[in-house]
């Protein structure tokens, strides 16, 4: 789907895919189907607003990590600056 050029391709590419997963007697892909149709205007606005949040979600979760890791840890300023290495080192290793 992403790899569609125009929205207008889009959206006739989801509308079929949706239409033969709603057909296919698949329990499962049948509810896919019902929650992508739910949400099919939020998909096509990639089109508007190409852009994403993974970089965010992966840094969110390598927090979480670290956080778990520390655990017991009393040191609040420490973390911080554990989490500000996090995010240092990922732009001192690509650079």
């Amino acid at each position: 789907m992403w790899s569609q050029k125009s929205m207008k391709q889009a959206d006739l590419f989801i509308m079929s895919w949706i239409i033969r997963a709603e057909q296919s007697g698949i329990t499962m892909l049948e509810k896919f189907a019902k929650t992508i149709r739910k949400h099919f205007a939020s998909i096509l606005s990639h089109y508007h607003y190409p852009i994403s949040t993974g970089i965010l979600e992966g840094t969110n979760n390598k927090i979480k990590t670290l956080s778990k890791q520390a655990y017991g840890f009393r040191d609040k300023e420490y973390f911080k600056l554990k989490i500000k290495a996090l995010h240092r080192s990922k732009y001192v290793l690509a650079g």
